[in-house]
């Protein structure tokens, strides 16, 4: 099958992953839980996409089967031209591995490796030479070109952090996907994190989708998509703040 349609905002640049009438079911009966109820969703190349809802949306859910970490109850996801549905479970953690990029709240460093170990370790294990010239220009973006000797009990919270996205970054992958990714971070380096991601995107041509409760970080981003009940119910193009955090008290949030 080919490609989907794009939606009219991501007709210019292309389709890096998205979501068709998908939906994700927990429990039968009259315990079922609807945890993504019918979405279709585009995401556009090289642009910073946050999605937000109230706890329980289905954001997480959403990000994790557009990744292929989670399979759907019906519908379908796709990254590039593979819908995820028609790949088998080695085929899917290829796919994981090689083109899609990772950051979690948690930074999941080994801790007996320095930094540039932990950022060319997905490299390493998949038995891939890492294009030194694109890993040197991940770090010098994410300002890391001093720490690399380092190991994670020697680099700060937001350094950790740096090394995680420097990580994601370095495999070139078509997309990647950040699940609160200033979460454990204090303001100011939250604000590098999202200033680093916002730079891979602006710089690098990364395309990167957030899921974040955080109006703040979510104002770093192209664009927002709001889910309430498993469903998306709006969108903001070029947000602020000040706008994500009226919209979010209008859906109760």
């Amino acid at each position: 099958m080919s490609n989907p349609t794009p939606t009219p905002q991501t007709t210019q640049r292309g389709v890096a992953a998205g979501a068709i009438d998908a939906r994700k079911d927990y429990g039968d009966g009259d315990s079922i839980v609807h945890a993504l109820d019918g979405v279709t969703v585009n995401f556009e190349r090289a642009r910073f996409t946050a999605i937000m809802g109230p706890s329980g949306s289905g954001k997480s859910t959403l990000m994790h089967c557009l990744a292929g970490l989670d399979r759907l109850s019906a519908g379908r996801v796709f990254i590039g031209e593979t819908y995820l549905d028609t790949l088998d479970d080695a085929e899917l953690t290829t796919l994981r591995r090689d083109t899609i990029g990772f950051v979690f709240q948690a930074f999941n460093l080994i801790p007996t490796l320095t930094a540039g170990e932990n950022i060319t370790l997905p490299m390493d294990l998949a038995g891939r030479k890492p294009d030194q010239a694109w890993v040197d220009q991940v770090v010098r973006t994410v300002r890391l070109t001093d720490r690399l000797d380092h190991r994670p009990s020697e680099l700060s919270g937001g350094q950790q952090q740096r090394v995680a996205v420097a990580r994601a970054l370095s495999g070139r992958p078509e997309i990647i996907f950040a699940d609160e990714p200033t979460g454990n971070l204090d303001s100011r380096s939250g604000s590098e994190i999202l200033e680093f991601m916002r730079a891979a995107v602006d710089e690098l041509d990364q395309t990167i989708v957030m899921v974040t409760h955080d109006p703040t970080a979510a104002a770093w981003a192209d664009r927002v998509v709001f889910l309430v009940d498993g469903r998306i119910v709006d969108e903001m193009v070029s947000p602020t703040a000040e706008a994500v955090l009226d919209y979010l008290k209008q859906l109760g949030t």
